[in-house]
C-alpha cells in the first residue's frame, strides 16, 4: 500500500520516531510533504534527524516494517483521534513552544481543546486532604465561569482535580505521560473511563508508549502548554509538580500557589513560590479576581 497524504506518513514516522516537532525541523525543511521519506536512506535520515548512524539505520528498518497502515483509519477505530499540529484543533498556545508536539493522541471530547480558557491545577502524587480541601475552594468558581480544568491523571492532586472538576459541573482535560493504550496509574482506570466518555484525554505518545520515567517531565510542559494559568496546591521541592512550575514561569503563565503550614514538606513548594512572587491561592474568586480584565 503507498501511503498517499501527509497525515499518514507524519503518522508513520511518528510512530516509530515519536519525537516532538522541532526534531523533524530539518527534514520537514527538507521534504516538506514527507513524499520522499520511503525512499530516504539511513544516512540521510541520520543528517536530517541528528541521529548516530546505527539508531538511523533501526529507524529506516522500523519504517519500513510500519509504513502500511492507514493510520487515520487504525486509530478512528480505537477512538482515537490524531491531531497534528497542523490541525485545527492543534493548540496555537502549544505550537509557541520550543519543542511543540508533533501530534497529540487525544481520546473523548476534542471540542474541549478549543476551550478559550483552561486552568491547570496540580500537586503532588502524595497529595493529602489538604488539596482537597483548597480545591473544593478553588475549582468551583473557576468552572462556573467556563474554566477547562487541565492536570496530568496522576495519583494525588492530579485525580484529584480532575474529580473535583467532574463534580462541580466542569470540564477536564487529562495529559497523559503514556500511550492511551495504557492506564497509568491503574488506580485511576476509572477516573480514565470516565474521562474517555465525556471529557477529554491527551498524550503526545503512540498509543503502544508505557510508562517511562523521562515522559512525564516532557508531558508537564503540555500541561503548562495549554494552561492560561497554572494553581499548584501542594508539592515538595524539588519535584516533577515544581517542573510544571518553571514550564509555566518560561511561558509566561499566571502562577498562584496554596499557601499551606510552614511545618508541612508538601507546603514548601508552594510557599516558596509565594516567596517568589506567586499570588496565593486563597479560593477561585481571588484567582479570578487578580487576572486581567477582558475588554468590553
Amino acid at each position: 500500500m503507498i501511503i498517499d497524504r501527509f497525515e499518514d506518513r507524519l503518522l508513520a514516522l511518528h510512530y516509530v520516531f515519536p519525537a516532538p516537532l522541532n526534531r523533524f525541523g530539518r527534514l520537514l525543511a527538507a521534504d516538506p510533504g514527507l513524499e520522499a521519506l520511503p525512499d530516504m536512506g539511513a544516512a540521510k535520515l541520520a543528517s536530517l534527524l541528528d541521529l548516530d548512524a546505527d539508531r538511523a539505520s533501526l529507524l529506516r528498518k522500523k519504517l519500513n516494517c510500519n509504513a502500511d497502515p492507514p493510520y487515520t483509519e487504525v486509530y478512528a477505530a480505537s477512538s482515537i483521534t490524531p491531531i497534528l499540529y497542523t490541525h485545527e484543533l492543534y493548540p496555537q498556545s502549544l505550537a509557541q513552544l520550543i519543542d511543540p508536539p508533533a501530534v497529540l493522541y487525544a481520546a473523548g471530547d476534542t471540542s474541549l481543546l478549543s476551550i478559550r480558557n483552561k486552568a491547570a491545577v496540580i500537586g503532588s502524587r502524595k497529595a493529602t486532604s489538604y488539596s482537597r480541601v483548597a480545591m473544593e475552594k478553588i475549582i468551583p468558581p473557576l468552572v462556573s465561569r467556563g474554566y477547562a480544568i487541565v492536570s496530568g491523571l496522576a495519583m494525588g492532586a492530579d485525580a484529584m482535580a480532575h474529580e473535583t472538576a467532574i463534580r462541580h459541573g466542569g470540564k477536564t482535560i487529562g495529559v497523559l505521560g503514556t500511550g492511551l493504550s495504557h492506564r497509568y496509574p491503574k488506580q485511576n482506570s476509572g477516573l480514565y473511563d470516565v474521562m474517555q466518555e465525556g471529557h477529554l484525554l491527551i498524550t503526545e505518545y503512540p498509543p503502544y508508549a508505557g510508562p517511562k520515567k523521562w515522559q512525564f517531565p516532557m508531558r508537564n510542559r503540555i500541561i503548562s502548554g495549554l494552561s492560561d494559568i497554572v494553581i499548584v496546591t501542594e508539592a515538595a521541592r524539588p519535584s516533577g509538580t515544581m517542573s510544571t512550575i518553571d514550564h509555566a514561569l518560561e511561558h509566561g503563565k499566571d502562577v498562584h500557589a496554596v499557601p499551606g503550614p510552614i511545618n508541612s514538606p508538601l507546603s514548601a513548594g508552594p510557599n516558596r513560590l509565594i516567596l517568589e512572587g506567586a499570588a496565593p491561592a486563597l479560593d477561585g474568586y481571588t484567582i479570578l479576581g487578580g487576572l486581567p480584565r477582558e475588554p468590553v
